[in-house]
């Protein structure tokens, strides 16, 4: 794959986890793939007072903890820490922004690229200040890091002021869900496939099933969690964004715009929910203490920053649907949650029942087809139809046809961030939520919010360890449904 034009990244928040963890791990793995130019630079930005001495022996801590022994070989590694720079920059005031400036003197020919692993907070500070400095060129880039805003109007204010910096091509808006291979796969799946297309609407499928679920609790992101909650967090972009691949009509093309206008007309056609109607179609639940793979854990209200009396939600149930001649009437179930059974994401379609069955219940009932997505931990699809059993008898017995990444491809698969920032790097913005994209979903979540806010209930308890409160299940067993859960 050609690699992209000699560039500067300037990656602020550099020392902090999401960096150290994910994004200087990726970089360095597509440096490893021979995938950077030779004149590509890493400038690493922070608070901190360090020299790059310093903060490569950081990075040099941090890569022994999240690498392969295989994965450094010395060669590879010191050219990757060539690439490395450090300038301090006070994201929250102007101080070390001209160091900054004379680092990229007489480079604005290469592409420019700023990543914001920083607290929204600091977003729109960030942008003046580069501004101002005269570092934003032609050839420059923003990636903003979720989440974008608190509601539709913080959203809003955001979006309109970094873009008055950069144009909205110029602005990606990162949701990592969307760099998944299986994200990917399900793309071509639908629209490289004729075989599920006819099938792939409300005369077929009975519903769908979006599911997000950890076992691990806030951790040290209580602070900012207590202000966001789970609909916030996870609904508002990762389900959402996942949703619209799932129900989104066929683009015209790859391309960025034909892609995002198609999946915001799955976001404008999402039915809203207000009032009582937010409340009987959604539930949220607050983990207590309980038992993670045999070991206790404290509730959310045990949490270290976390308030006694805190209502902010670890966990919800949302059923939704959509208003189009396709989905009408499709029930789409979106589930996600702290301190549950099994960590796991995956999307469930389940297809209609056969509407009258040949074979004598003796023989063995027959279950629905289902198509199983499997994100995290193990990324793959898997068919689940009815078979004969080998016998004399005409016995049926559900089977599942399996496509295993890991089996399939046996080469070593990139991950969501590696992806996503190669995509940054030449341009291209198709996994990236465009404004108006961003506006829509905002424009579903807050009327839930303001139900839940105006009825003023708290969040149902649920016992770490399990699946979430009682009332998740009861709101699919209205319709004789239940949550998929793999055996």
């Amino acid at each position: 794959m050609q690699s992209p034009e000699p560039f500067d990244l300037i990656l602020f928040g550099a020392t902090g986890d999401l960096a150290m963890r994910k994004l200087l791990p990726a970089l360095y793995r597509r440096h490893r793939a021979g995938q950077l130019p030779d004149d590509g630079r890493i400038i690493a930005t922070a608070r901190s007072e360090l020299d790059r001495d310093t903060f490569i022996a950081r990075v040099d801590a941090a890569f022994q903890e999240r690498l392969d022994a295989e994965e450094r070989d010395v060669d590879t590694w010191q050219g990757f820490l060539e690439r490395l720079q450090f300038v301090s920059v006070d994201a929250a005031e102007p101080r070390g922004f001209d160091h900054l400036g004379t680092m990229l003197h007489d480079r604005d020919d290469r592409t420019r690229v700023f990543y914001l692993a920083v607290a929204p907070m600091h977003f729109v500070g960030i942008c003046e200040h580069l501004q101002n400095e005269g570092l934003v060129t032609d050839r420059s880039r923003v990636v903003l890091e979720k989440p974008l805003g608190h509601d539709l109007a913080s959203a809003q204010a955001i979006s309109e002021r970094i873009g008055a910096i950069f144009a909205e091509d110029a602005i990606y808006r990162i949701d990592h869900y969307l760099g998944k291979e299986t994200v990917q796969n399900l793309i071509a799946l639908r629209f490289g496939n004729m075989l599920f297309e006819p099938l792939w609407r409300r005369d077929w499928v009975r519903d769908v099933q979006i599911s997000v679920t950890e076992q691990v609790g806030v951790g040290g992101r209580a602070g900012f969690y207590d202000r966001t909650g789970a609909l916030r967090d996870m609904v508002q972009n990762h389900l959402l964004q996942l949703l619209c691949i799932i129900a989104m009509e066929p683009p015209t093309n790859i391309g960025a715009d034909a892609v995002r206008d198609e999946k915001l007309k799955v976001l404008r056609a999402l039915t809203r929910l207000e009032g009582q109607h937010a409340l009987r179609n959604t539930v949220r639940g607050q983990y207590r203490a309980g038992a993670i793979a045999g070991q206790p854990v404290n509730g959310y209200l045990d949490e270290e920053d976390v308030p006694d009396d805190s209502r902010t939600e670890t966990f919800v149930a949302i059923r939704a649907e959509l208003a189009n001649w396709r989905w009408a009437g499709v029930p789409f179930y979106l589930r996600t949650g702290k301190r549950l059974q099994e960590r796991a994401a995956e999307i469930v379609v389940n297809f209609r029942d056969v509407p009258h069955s040949i074979f004598d219940v003796a023989y063995g009932a027959g279950q629905p087809n289902r198509l199983v997505i499997k994100l995290q931990p193990d990324e793959g699809v898997r068919l689940h139809m009815m078979a004969k059993s080998p016998g004399d008898r005409m016995q049926l017995r559900p089977v599942s046809l399996n496509l295993d990444f890991a089996e399939a491809f046996q080469q070593r698969q990139a991950d969501a961030y590696e992806r996503l920032l190669m995509d940054v790097l030449r341009g291209r913005l198709t996994l990236f939520m465009r404004r108006d994209e961003l506006y829509a979903a905002w424009d579903w979540v807050e009327p839930i919010l303001d139900a839940w806010n105006e009825a003023g209930d708290a969040p149902k308890p649920y016992t770490a360890g399990t699946w979430g409160p009682a009332a998740s299940s009861a709101l699919l067993g209205r319709e004789d449904a239940s949550w998929y859960e793999e055996s």
